[in-house]
Protein backbone atom coordinates (compact mmCIF):
# COMPACT_ATOMS: atom_id res chain seq x y z
CA UNK A 1 0.00 0.00 0.00
CA UNK A 2 1.52 3.61 -0.88
CA UNK A 3 1.58 6.03 1.75
CA UNK A 4 0.76 9.73 1.45
CA UNK A 5 0.48 12.43 4.35
CA UNK A 6 -2.23 14.65 4.39
CA UNK A 7 -0.91 18.18 5.29
CA UNK A 8 0.31 21.44 3.49
CA UNK A 9 3.22 21.74 5.95
CA UNK A 10 6.92 21.93 4.18
CA UNK A 11 8.53 20.98 7.73
CA UNK A 12 6.54 18.07 8.17
CA UNK A 13 6.66 16.95 4.75
CA UNK A 14 10.33 17.04 4.74
CA UNK A 15 10.59 15.29 7.67
CA UNK A 16 8.33 11.54 6.34
CA UNK A 17 10.10 11.89 3.37
CA UNK A 18 13.25 11.58 4.98
CA UNK A 19 12.06 8.38 6.59
CA UNK A 20 11.66 6.50 3.19
CA UNK A 21 8.00 5.60 2.83
CA UNK A 22 6.31 8.90 1.49
CA UNK A 23 4.97 8.02 -2.17
CA UNK A 24 3.04 11.18 -2.38
CA UNK A 25 0.77 14.08 -0.60
CA UNK A 26 -2.54 15.19 -0.28
CA UNK A 27 -3.56 18.64 0.43
CA UNK A 28 -7.08 20.30 0.92
CA UNK A 29 -8.31 23.84 1.33
CA UNK A 30 -8.05 23.62 5.24
CA UNK A 31 -4.47 22.71 5.42
CA UNK A 32 -3.51 24.79 2.63
CA UNK A 33 -4.97 27.77 4.93
CA UNK A 34 -2.93 26.95 8.08
CA UNK A 35 0.45 27.60 6.41
CA UNK A 36 -0.53 31.48 4.99
CA UNK A 37 0.94 30.75 2.11
CA UNK A 38 0.29 31.24 -2.08
CA UNK A 39 -1.03 28.04 -2.71
CA UNK A 40 0.58 27.73 -6.34
CA UNK A 41 3.94 28.67 -4.86
CA UNK A 42 3.32 25.65 -1.66
CA UNK A 43 2.17 23.42 -4.43
CA UNK A 44 5.32 23.70 -6.30
CA UNK A 45 7.34 23.80 -3.15
CA UNK A 46 6.06 20.45 -2.18
CA UNK A 47 6.67 18.78 -5.79
CA UNK A 48 10.28 19.66 -4.98
CA UNK A 49 9.95 17.65 -2.08
CA UNK A 50 8.32 14.43 -2.78
CA UNK A 51 8.58 13.30 -6.38
CA UNK A 52 4.77 11.55 -6.32
CA UNK A 53 1.29 12.55 -7.05
CA UNK A 54 0.71 15.82 -4.79
CA UNK A 55 -3.59 16.71 -5.01
CA UNK A 56 -4.54 20.65 -5.23
CA UNK A 57 -7.77 20.72 -5.15
CA UNK A 58 -10.15 23.38 -7.25
CA UNK A 59 -12.24 25.65 -5.50
CA UNK A 60 -14.46 26.72 -8.45
CA UNK A 61 -18.55 25.15 -8.61
CA UNK A 62 -18.74 25.09 -12.18
CA UNK A 63 -17.16 22.41 -14.52
CA UNK A 64 -16.03 24.92 -16.95
CA UNK A 65 -14.21 27.01 -14.27
CA UNK A 66 -12.86 23.84 -12.68
CA UNK A 67 -11.25 22.80 -15.78
CA UNK A 68 -9.91 26.06 -16.00
CA UNK A 69 -8.48 26.00 -12.55
CA UNK A 70 -7.17 22.61 -12.80
CA UNK A 71 -5.22 23.12 -16.32
CA UNK A 72 -3.56 25.86 -14.14
CA UNK A 73 -2.87 23.95 -11.48
CA UNK A 74 -1.24 21.10 -13.48
CA UNK A 75 0.75 23.18 -15.25
CA UNK A 76 3.02 23.93 -11.85
CA UNK A 77 4.64 20.32 -12.29
CA UNK A 78 3.95 17.06 -13.44
CA UNK A 79 3.60 15.23 -10.52
CA UNK A 80 0.67 17.66 -9.76
CA UNK A 81 -2.99 15.48 -9.51
CA UNK A 82 -6.76 17.36 -9.25
CA UNK A 83 -8.80 17.31 -6.89
CA UNK A 84 -12.70 17.68 -7.42
CA UNK A 85 -15.31 17.51 -5.29
CA UNK A 86 -17.76 14.64 -5.50
CA UNK A 87 -20.88 16.26 -7.25
CA UNK A 88 -22.31 16.40 -10.54
CA UNK A 89 -20.65 19.46 -12.27
CA UNK A 90 -17.46 17.38 -10.77
CA UNK A 91 -18.21 14.96 -12.68
CA UNK A 92 -18.28 16.79 -15.73
CA UNK A 93 -14.95 18.03 -14.81
CA UNK A 94 -13.44 14.85 -14.16
CA UNK A 95 -14.47 13.48 -17.68
CA UNK A 96 -13.12 16.66 -19.19
CA UNK A 97 -9.81 16.66 -17.34
CA UNK A 98 -9.80 12.97 -17.70
CA UNK A 99 -9.79 13.25 -21.69
CA UNK A 100 -6.95 15.78 -21.69
CA UNK A 101 -4.42 13.35 -19.96
CA UNK A 102 -5.22 15.24 -16.66
CA UNK A 103 -5.13 13.10 -13.64
CA UNK A 104 -8.21 13.91 -10.99
CA UNK A 105 -8.68 12.50 -7.42
CA UNK A 106 -12.11 12.76 -6.73
CA UNK A 107 -12.74 14.18 -2.92
CA UNK A 108 -15.65 13.61 -0.36
CA UNK A 109 -16.86 10.41 -1.80
CA UNK A 110 -19.17 9.03 1.00
CA UNK A 111 -20.74 6.11 -0.54
CA UNK A 112 -19.88 3.30 -3.41
CA UNK A 113 -22.36 4.65 -6.06
CA UNK A 114 -20.40 7.80 -5.67
CA UNK A 115 -17.21 6.12 -5.94
CA UNK A 116 -18.54 3.97 -8.78
CA UNK A 117 -19.56 6.95 -10.56
CA UNK A 118 -16.42 8.82 -10.22
CA UNK A 119 -14.51 5.75 -11.85
CA UNK A 120 -16.88 6.18 -14.85
CA UNK A 121 -16.10 9.47 -14.98
CA UNK A 122 -12.32 8.66 -15.48
CA UNK A 123 -11.04 9.73 -11.71
CA UNK A 124 -7.62 8.64 -11.44
CA UNK A 125 -8.10 8.51 -7.49
CA UNK A 126 -11.47 8.38 -5.45
CA UNK A 127 -11.17 9.53 -1.78
CA UNK A 128 -13.55 8.16 0.61
CA UNK A 129 -13.47 9.87 4.19
CA UNK A 130 -13.69 6.68 6.46
CA UNK A 131 -13.21 9.56 9.95
CA UNK A 132 -15.93 11.67 8.68
CA UNK A 133 -18.54 8.28 8.07
CA UNK A 134 -17.64 7.57 11.29
CA UNK A 135 -18.43 10.70 13.14
CA UNK A 136 -21.85 10.28 11.98
CA UNK A 137 -22.64 7.41 12.88
CA UNK A 138 -21.35 5.38 9.82
CA UNK A 139 -18.75 2.51 9.51
CA UNK A 140 -15.95 4.04 7.24
CA UNK A 141 -13.97 1.50 6.60
CA UNK A 142 -17.05 -1.11 5.51
CA UNK A 143 -17.76 1.87 2.91
CA UNK A 144 -13.59 0.87 2.17
CA UNK A 145 -15.06 -2.33 1.96
CA UNK A 146 -17.99 -2.26 -0.71
CA UNK A 147 -15.77 -0.18 -3.04
CA UNK A 148 -12.78 -2.26 -3.05
CA UNK A 149 -15.84 -5.14 -3.82
CA UNK A 150 -16.45 -2.99 -6.69
CA UNK A 151 -13.15 -2.45 -8.00
CA UNK A 152 -11.79 -6.05 -8.15
CA UNK A 153 -14.92 -6.97 -10.46
CA UNK A 154 -14.41 -4.10 -12.66
CA UNK A 155 -11.23 -3.37 -15.28
CA UNK A 156 -11.08 0.14 -13.41
CA UNK A 157 -7.83 1.63 -12.77
CA UNK A 158 -8.78 4.24 -10.49
CA UNK A 159 -6.70 3.91 -6.99
CA UNK A 160 -8.55 4.33 -3.77
CA UNK A 161 -6.94 6.74 -1.35
CA UNK A 162 -8.29 6.04 2.49
CA UNK A 163 -8.70 9.61 3.42
CA UNK A 164 -9.93 11.01 6.50
CA UNK A 165 -7.87 9.21 8.81
CA UNK A 166 -7.78 9.37 12.65
CA UNK A 167 -5.42 6.42 13.98
CA UNK A 168 -3.15 3.42 13.04
CA UNK A 169 -5.99 1.14 12.73
CA UNK A 170 -7.72 2.78 10.15
CA UNK A 171 -4.50 2.27 8.40
CA UNK A 172 -3.82 -1.35 9.02
CA UNK A 173 -7.71 -2.12 8.36
CA UNK A 174 -7.20 -0.18 4.57
CA UNK A 175 -4.14 -2.05 4.08
CA UNK A 176 -5.69 -5.45 4.81
CA UNK A 177 -8.81 -4.75 2.55
CA UNK A 178 -6.50 -4.23 -0.04
CA UNK A 179 -7.09 -0.41 -0.39
CA UNK A 180 -4.16 1.48 -2.80
CA UNK A 181 -2.79 4.29 -0.84
CA UNK A 182 -3.69 5.55 2.75
CA UNK A 183 -3.22 9.05 3.26
CA UNK A 184 -2.21 10.00 6.73
CA UNK A 185 -2.22 12.97 9.19
CA UNK A 186 1.52 13.73 10.60
CA UNK A 187 0.87 12.56 13.92
CA UNK A 188 -0.70 9.86 13.07
CA UNK A 189 1.92 8.60 10.85
CA UNK A 190 4.28 9.27 14.32
CA UNK A 191 1.81 6.88 16.64
CA UNK A 192 2.49 4.42 13.42
CA UNK A 193 6.16 3.41 14.39
CA UNK A 194 5.86 4.02 18.37
CA UNK A 195 5.20 1.02 20.55
CA UNK A 196 5.75 0.83 24.14
CA UNK A 197 8.01 -2.91 23.87
CA UNK A 198 10.02 -1.66 20.79
CA UNK A 199 10.96 0.76 23.47
CA UNK A 200 11.22 -1.54 26.64
CA UNK A 201 13.32 -3.47 24.38
CA UNK A 202 15.84 -0.70 22.82
CA UNK A 203 16.39 -0.16 26.66
CA UNK A 204 17.02 -3.68 27.94
CA UNK A 205 19.98 -4.18 24.80
CA UNK A 206 21.21 -0.60 26.02
CA UNK A 207 21.33 -1.65 29.39
CA UNK A 208 22.96 -5.53 29.00
CA UNK A 209 25.53 -3.80 26.11
CA UNK A 210 26.39 -1.11 29.18
CA UNK A 211 27.71 -4.55 30.69
CA UNK A 212 29.79 -6.16 27.66
CA UNK A 213 33.65 -5.55 28.34
CA UNK A 214 35.30 -2.50 25.69
CA UNK A 215 38.65 -2.53 24.37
Amino acid sequence: MKIFIDTANLDKIREVNSWGILDGVTTNPSLVAKENTDFETLVGEICGIVDGPISAEVMSVTAPEMVAEARKLAAINKNVVIKVPMTEEGLKATKALADEGIRVNMTLVFSAAQALLACKAGARYISPFVGRFDDVGEDGMRLISEIMDILDSYDFETEVIVASIRHPIHVTQAARMGAHIATIPYDVLKKMFNHPLTDIGIKRFQDDWAKVPKK
